[in-house]
């Protein structure tokens, strides 16, 4: 399994080169990018934050005092938009109270406490408390979205239906636990499903993996 593992990145790092994943300009912008980008796709979630930098509205605390109607009307590109303004709200609240917004003492908390703290937060589940533990505090632990599944269950690595904690156990397991190599392989994987392993007539004739 490690052998196939760092086969499929050599190629895909081969083919499409450095992703740099994720796009933001602040550890803060990645949080509130993971939670928007839930059920829609990347280029909505930019739309979003696009119109709170303008509005100067992308801090912790004037996000959390900003009345939900207001919230909800500037991240309306990204799509369900009072779901995810009452979602991003109690992410914040937790932000404020558990870690008075402060991003270093964040990141020195301990990454399965940190992580089962995120996971209680309503509405974050697995993928986007990840998402934060890797691109906003940098630690070593690996996403796994709908495209990393669709790539394994094709290459016949994991089961179709298999569930997300078995998932990454294997890239856990199988890989040396390094941020930027976690970070990198999941942002390839991604490409590779957007521009080949496609959910409707995937290119396996012309795919980097074949």
């Amino acid at each position: 399994m490690k052998r196939k593992l760092a086969s499929i990145y050599e190629k895909l790092y081969k083919s499409f080169g450095p992703q740099y994943w994720w796009p933001a300009e602040s550890h803060f912008e990645v949080m509130v990018g993971a939670i928007l980008t839930q059920n829609t796709n990347w280029s909505n979630v930019e739309k979003a934050i696009k119109n709170l930098k303008e509005n100067k509205l992308l801090t912790p605390r004037k996000l959390y005092k900003l009345p939900d109607r207001k919230l909800a009307a500037l991240i309306r590109p990204a799509g369900y938009f009072n779901i995810k303004t009452k979602r991003l709200k109690k992410f914040l609240k937790f932000f404020l109270e558990s870690y008075q917004a402060d991003i270093k003492k964040m990141s020195r908390a301990d990454v399965k406490e940190l992580r089962a703290q995120l996971l209680e937060v309503h509405g974050v589940g697995p993928e986007t408390a990840d998402s934060i533990l890797l691109y906003a505090l940098n630690k070593p632990i690996f996403v796994i979205d709908a495209y990393t599944k669709r790539v394994l269950t094709r290459h016949k690595l994991i089961k179709a239906g298999a569930d997300y904690q078995s998932v990454q156990d294997l890239f856990m397991k199988n890989l040396k636990k390094n941020t930027k190599l976690f970070n990198e392989y999941h942002a390839l994987l991604v490409k590779l499903n957007k521009e080949f392993c496609l959910k409707k007539e995937p290119k396996c004739a012309t795919c980097p993996l074949n």
